[in-house]
């Protein structure tokens, strides 16, 4: 993004978890391809998301087990399985 002061730019703030899945949470899969594609469509420019590490304790994103490593309950598993890295009955 541009530096300018003058530069205007609107977003949405919507964690991973909340978009759509057929596996309970949202994950990087279909539907945040999806949404990004929508996001872009609606002429927006920015997504901002929680954190996305492993949570600790009361689940809080924000403190989570390690500041290096992702979460893998975001990891899609439909592409996993696109990938062949799953088995559909694996999921």
């Amino acid at each position: 993004m541009p530096s300018s002061l003058d530069y205007r730019a609107s977003g949405l703030l919507l964690h991973i978890t909340s978009l759509p899945s057929p596996h309970g949470i949202g994950d990087l899969g279909p539907a945040a391809k999806s949404w990004i594609n929508c996001l872009s469509e609606f002429g927006q420019s920015c997504w901002q998301s929680l954190p996305l590490g492993p949570t600790g304790v009361g689940n809080s994103p924000y403190q989570p087990l390690s500041s290096f490593a992702g979460n893998a309950l975001v990891v899609s598993p439909d592409w996993l399985i696109e990938d062949e890295l799953l088995e559909p009955n694996d999921t």
